[in-house]
């Protein structure tokens, strides 16, 4: 009976599973979302097309390997590490917007904050109402508009390419910039917390190629800009008169003016932790900045 046993043990013993620990299925996890997210990224840009090229590449060489092709082998052997260079420079924006992505997550919170102002929200309550009163204003006379609104990414790069203006948001200015034949109407308006900052700046151009046909210029813009940074853009069409939003990477068309103002106040809202730790820091800097000033008397 013990011999059975044991031949039957030894015939099986290729089922035998591997030692499995905890740390292998958190592995094994931590690969397959890495795996699918670079799935997703590639198959919505132009990498795409790349990538299947690739994959004809690597059939043809396999193709070559059972016929024994030993030339075709041989060059595919001595050209590989060519063709690695040669990768990152086809690939080179999706892998630059790739990681723009990946530094738009909030990773690590923003723990210093020097500024003291808007404790509770991005912008005011009335920064809103005048957002949402001149864009419709806009919009009923057919007048093309981008506004950008920063969030946590830096919009500095962008607004230093466009005419510094540093005024209070006002439907009446944002009418008065937009209006045809005047010197700022061309290009995007800049805003950050209550303020216009910078006004005709230029935006990237969104590379999507899934975005629809009937989309100009300035709506690939505000999608392009959405792509790189955490911001929200209002569109204005000059064609239909419609409004539209774009954040990350995606375009609500056609909105109403209940649909932008609760965007705006959802997007008006800081995040509580980094509030948190934002008040803490700023009592930390009045207590060493009240010690300073006992120290000087």
């Amino acid at each position: 009976m013990e011999t059975i046993i044991e031949t039957i043990s030894d015939y099986f013993t290729w089922l035998t599973l591997p030692a499995f620990k905890i740390t292998d299925v958190l592995e094994i996890l931590i690969l397959a979302f890495i795996i699918y997210n670079i799935i997703k990224w590639v198959k919505y840009t132009r990498a795409w097309t790349l990538f299947k090229g690739l994959l004809v590449l690597l059939a043809f060489s396999m193709f070559a390997a059972l016929m024994q092709f030993d030339v075709i082998l041989w060059i595919i052997r001595n050209t590989i590490s060519v063709g690695i260079i040669a990768l990152v420079i086809l690939f080179q924006p999706e892998l630059r917007r790739a990681l723009e992505e990946l530094g738009k997550r909030k990773l690590v919170p923003n723990f210093i904050s020097l500024s003291d102002a808007d404790d509770n929200n991005r912008f005011s309550d009335r920064t809103i109402e005048e957002l949402v009163k001149a864009s419709f204003e806009l919009a009923r006379n057919k007048t093309g508009a981008l506004v950008v609104i920063e969030k946590n990414s830096s919009l500095i790069e962008y607004e230093k390419s466009g005419i510094p203006v540093d005024a209070i948001v006002s439907s009446q200015l944002l009418i008065n910039i937009f209006e045809h034949n005047t010197p700022l109407h061309d290009g995007a308006v800049i805003m950050k917390g209550d303020r216009i900052v910078s006004a005709t700046c230029y935006l990237p151009l969104s590379a999507n190629m899934s975005l629809s046909k009937e989309l100009g210029t300035r709506h690939r813009a505000a999608v392009g800009v959405s792509e790189v940074t955490d911001s929200l853009t209002i569109i204005v069409s000059e064609e239909t008169g419609k409004v539209s939003l774009a954040q990350d990477g995606k375009i609500i068309r056609n909105v109403d003016g209940g649909r932008l103002k609760s965007e705006l106040v959802q997007f008006q809202k800081l995040d509580p932790f980094a509030q948190e730790t934002k008040l803490k820091w700023q009592k930390v800097r009045k207590h060493l900045f009240r010690n300073k000033q006992d120290g000087d008397d």
